[in-house]
């Protein structure tokens, strides 16, 4: 199993509050690193030019094509964080100009969902009786919104860190000085690959033993 289910476990996990994944910062970040440092590579190669010229190209397209990456990433990521202040303030307008309106919404959410009778007009009156919950139930399921958008620093620090590992590998050959440098970051480029396709495959869930009965 992935986490434990007992009660204090349970309690712990939901109140330390949920648990962003930055894996596909790290992707993004790691595939162009090594990508667009490796065409540098093999543009400064094809043109016969030195070894200290690939390694000077290749670090300042780290520095600055990171940058560019990861300040694009901060503030796209912003603006998940500017959209869901936008759209509270237009729910909070709303419930209180048209709380009628909203209410019904709430209600054909909830029906959508398999609620009937009782049962729905109970969780349309749990729902509506709190502002603030109310809020936050019609931006996750009306707009699809996350609670707790994702940091833009730390999706920024992703990107930027696995740019920067991952474009220094097409490098390393040519740093080191050895022979046969561009065959050598060839092969260190695709191994790069190979690990970040590997990690967007999810591993197999553990296999929950039977139990004897």
């Amino acid at each position: 199993m992935e986490h434990e289910h007992s009660v204090a476990a349970i309690q712990e996990r939901l109140s330390a509050g949920p648990q962003h994944n930055y894996l596909r910062d790290w992707i993004y970040g790691g595939i162009d690193g090594s990508v667009t440092t490796f065409a540098v590579v093999t543009g400064v190669v094809g043109a016969h030019l030195s070894p200290a010229i690939i390694v000077i190209m290749g670090l300042a397209n780290l520095m600055g094509d990171g940058f560019s990456m990861a300040a694009s990433n901060f503030l796209g990521t912003k603006s998940e964080h500017d959209d869901v202040v936008r759209l509270e303030a237009i729910e909070r307008r709303h419930i209180e100009l048209a709380p009628d309106g909203e209410r019904e919404e709430v209600r054909q959410i909830f029906a959508g969902k398999g609620f009937t009778g009782a049962d729905l007009e109970r969780v349309v009156e749990l729902i509506t009786s709190d502002p603030d919950r109310w809020v936050r139930t019609m931006l996750t399921e009306e707009y699809g919104l996350p609670l707790e958008p994702r940091s833009p620093w730390m999706a920024a620090t992703t990107t930027f860190s696995a740019f920067a590992l991952c474009g220094l590998v097409p490098l390393v050959p040519f740093l080191l000085g050895l022979s046969n440098a561009f065959t050598i970051s060839v092969i260190l480029t695709g191994g790069v690959w190979r690990v970040l396709e590997d990690s967007m495959v999810p591993a197999e869930p553990a296999m929950v033993p039977e139990t004897a009965g």
